[in-house]
């Protein structure tokens, strides 16, 4: 394969390095074909509104958005649940999952999946605990929504690694799967690249990011700036035929992401165009 810096891969991606960072800026990129859905976790515009975080996500060419509970509260009526889900489809994005949702009661499991189905979704992002698990099964064959169980890293109890999720899973309803945090893999010392490939059969979800270091205290930056092998991850989701999706959740910057999620976006995508 030709190797490219990463500033090849931002022109290919039709984007060019961001110099200014105001807010409600942003840097237009071109769409570039892929077998799974390009997606942006909300948590991303966690100091913004929820019309403010439609708008950049359609600004960036993605299609799909995960919602955090600050732009559809868990305690949201069913009514209201609705309205939310449907301004959010009305202006043209799938609206398909939520979260991250922590479940440490059985009265959580009930809750988060009432919230889902009143809002229509077809995943949760979640973190239940271990012995909830039974009842999230009963759950998701009930409601046939997905739960995609989420690795935190280090100083996570419940799922540090994708292998304590696989662990605890391993013998349940395939619809509980993962959503691979590959930041979070980094900063544990394990290889994304890896445990992409090596649960892929229940991979339905995935957070694209980059960190700075492989240690404990790696920090969030722009994709392609950090120690992420970015190619590697392309090249594994085109190998085992990912047709999930993948969600950048961009932690830096929170109160001003977009010229930083624009950047790690053209990036991705000019990445996909070349690998």
């Amino acid at each position: 394969m030709k190797k490219y810096s990463r500033n090849e891969f931002l022109k290919l991606a039709g984007i060019g390095i961001p110099v200014t960072a105001t807010r409600g800026a942003f840097y237009p990129v071109r769409a570039a074909a892929q077998p799974w859905q390009l997606a942006v976790a909300s948590y991303t515009f966690r100091n913004f509104s929820l019309d403010e975080t439609i708008r950049a996500t359609l600004r960036l060419g993605l299609s799909g958005i995960a919602l955090k509970s600050m732009h559809m509260p868990l305690e949201s009526r069913a009514t209201e649940l609705q309205q939310i889900a449907g301004k959010v489809r009305a202006a043209g994005l799938d609206l398909y999952g939520a979260g991250v949702i922590y479940m440490k009661t059985a009265r959580d499991v009930e809750d988060s999946f009432n919230y889902a189905v009143n809002a229509g979704l077809k995943m949760i992002i979640g973190v239940p605990n271990h012995e909830l698990l039974p009842l999230v099964e009963e759950k998701v064959k009930l409601t046939n929504i997905i739960l995609a169980i989420h690795n935190h890293g280090p100083g996570d109890k419940l799922y540090s690694s994708v292998n304590d999720v696989y662990e605890k899973i391993k013998g349940l309803d395939k619809r509980i799967g993962f959503c691979i945090d590959i930041g979070h893999v980094q900063r544990i010392g394990q290889d994304p690249v890896e445990m992409l490939e090596r649960y892929k059969d229940r991979l339905y979800d995935m957070h694209m990011k980059d960190v700075n270091k492989t240690a404990e205290n790696g920090s969030p930056v722009e994709i392609g700036r950090g120690v992420i092998d970015i190619p590697g991850v392309i090249k594994t989701l085109k190998k085992i035929n990912y047709a999930g999706t993948m969600a950048f959740e961009y932690e830096k910057d929170d109160a001003d992401p977009l010229p930083g999620l624009a950047e790690s976006v053209g990036y991705v995508r000019g990445v996909t165009k070349t690998v």
